[in-house]
């Protein structure tokens, strides 16, 4: 079923590598991890990581929008299609470029 699925696994936060106050850590929207498999993907890959705290990113820094080329990509729909709305304007389905996983 992997050849024709795609399982993407995220959510929209990582965690703060420090423990704050309550003794928890709170949202962290600068790195946080994804998990592929199917749809293409080549399996076994690591793309992208952090500084050695988990603060920030430090390499192969991956943007909203070149996660979704990507699932456009392994989806076989063109990432820089235009789509138009009722009055005709174009509006771009993706800003981003795909992540070499494919």
């Amino acid at each position: 079923m992997l050849d024709e699925t795609l399982v993407v696994f995220l959510t929209d936060f990582g965690r703060t590598p420090k423990i704050n106050g309550n003794g928890g850590r709170d949202h962290h929207p600068g790195v946080y991890s994804v998990a592929l498999a199917g749809g293409g993907i080549r399996g076994g890959q690591v793309y992208g990581a952090s500084d050695s705290r988990g603060a920030e990113p430090d390499s192969d820094v991956c943007s909203p929008a070149d996660f979704h080329a990507t699932v456009y990509a392994a989806l076989g729909i063109d990432h820089k299609a235009v789509l138009h709305d009722k009055q005709g304007r174009p509006f771009n389905i993706c800003d981003g470029e795909p992540l070499p996983l494919l």
